[in-house]
């Protein structure tokens, strides 16, 4: 089945990109869930469309990147969370709240679909994220969970 990714799709591909997958993949999951459409000869036009978007939402270059990379590892994050009295969380950290908390503390505007959590974090203290903000560079945030 040829499809037409919307969404970025680990192992797979990025948003505009035409791929090849198995039918069963395709109609079960990547198009239910809006990651794909399906592919047509006017799809072209579509293509391009999310390319263009792709690209003014991207970093643009791997210097950039790595300028990014450089403010978001001098960048000390500080989220409050709500926490019960042994230091859990009630519920858990997102990344959508790791982004606006880097927003919040003065570092670059970074796009929750790039941030990485390992590891559900669950409880206050310190922890690292991952952003991948170029195929080549990635960078780490220290971030720290306070109880609110």
């Amino acid at each position: 089945m040829k499809l037409i990714l919307t969404h970025e799709v680990n192992g797979l591909g990025a948003p505009g990109d035409v791929v090849e997958v198995k039918d069963g993949y395709g109609r079960n999951y990547l198009l239910p869930r809006g990651f794909a459409i399906r592919w047509t000869r006017g799809g072209q036009k579509q293509i391009d469309s999310i390319r263009r978007a792709r690209a003014a939402r991207d970093i643009r270059s791997l210097d950039e990147a790595k300028q990014v990379a450089g403010q978001l590892g001098a960048l000390k994050v500080r989220l409050s969370q709500n926490a019960g009295d042994t230091g859990r969380l009630f519920g858990s950290v997102t990344a959508a709240d790791v982004a606006e908390a880097v927003k919040n503390s003065g570092g670059p505007a970074v796009d929750k679909r790039r941030i990485e959590i390992r590891n559900p974090i669950k409880s206050v203290g310190e922890h690292r994220v991952e952003v991948r903000l170029h195929p080549e560079v990635v960078a780490t945030i220290e971030l720290e969970v306070v109880p609110a």
